[in-house]
């Protein structure tokens, strides 16, 4: 479960740290070549977005990238089986991350089936409320899989721990309202924010939106016990390809 290994690998560590890819983009080689340098570089888990056409919480970096990576053809099942390809190639956690109207059309049922058979170690649904998620949740945990929920800064200390009861694996803290890839302000207000979350459950913290460097991982040491570089990876793979990606995550984790 992920819970255990986190605890694990913070004995060695202070802060792990999860990256985030577009399974197909730019294609499915280079999707490969950039989750073999993230492994390389020394991250502890990485999460694997099924490309989508409306990825409502994402920004115009992830967007576009899912946009991409419709258009080369990938789909659900090359998303799963590239999943399942990683996971069995690294020795580390991998969770797919998507929108639940890809579960709904794909099936619940056959989705965590399909996460549970690639031997991957849960997933993340955004737009899924806990409330409207018990097929999802009992399909997951019947599996041992690990459905992460979220919380906002904007969700009252009642909800966060309705949500917890809800959670497993960890809690995905958004870092603040809007969508990825915008800047975030690491400041008192977060600290807060994550204060409440910590007060709310027992399950490791990963915080994400908006981290882009070294000084903003440093920043959440001790507040959260992960924190998650989205589409900062995505700019940089655009920009300096796999090679890059692996250069810049040795620059965040020295």
């Amino acid at each position: 479960m992920l819970e255990a290994y986190i605890k694990e690998r913070l004995r060695e560590k202070e802060i792990l740290l999860m990256t985030h890819i577009v399974v197909g983009y730019p294609d499915l080689k280079t999707s490969g070549d950039i989750v073999k340098a993230m492994v390389d570089a020394g991250v502890d888990l990485i999460e694997l977005q099924i490309p989508f056409s409306e990825p409502i919480a994402d920004g115009p970096v992830i967007e576009a990238a899912n946009q991409q990576a419709l258009s080369g053809g990938i789909t659900v099942e090359p998303s799963l089986n590239f999943a399942a390809g990683a996971a069995k190639a690294h020795g580390i956690p991998f969770l797919i991350m998507s929108y639940y109207n890809i579960l709904f059309r794909f099936g619940v049922e056959r989705f965590a089936s399909a996460l549970h058979k690639a031997r991957l170690a849960g997933a993340i649904v955004p737009d899924l409320p806990p409330e409207e998620g018990a097929e999802y949740l009992e399909s997951m945990r019947n599996r041992g899989l690990d459905p992460v929920m979220l919380y906002a800064p904007t969700t009252p200390d009642e909800r966060m721990r309705l949500i917890a009861e809800k959670a497993s694996g960890f809690v995905y803290c958004v870092a603040r309202k809007g969508v990825t890839g915008l800047d975030t302000a690491f400041g008192a207000e977060i600290s807060e924010y994550l204060a409440r979350a910590r007060r709310a459950t027992s399950l490791p913290l990963a915080v994400g939106f908006g981290i882009k460097d070294r000084e903003d991982v440093s920043f959440l040491k001790g507040k959260a016990e992960i924190a998650i570089i989205g589409s900062e990876m995505i700019r940089v793979a655009n920009e300096r390809g796999a090679a890059g990606v692996g250069a810049r995550l040795k620059e965040i984790v020295a």
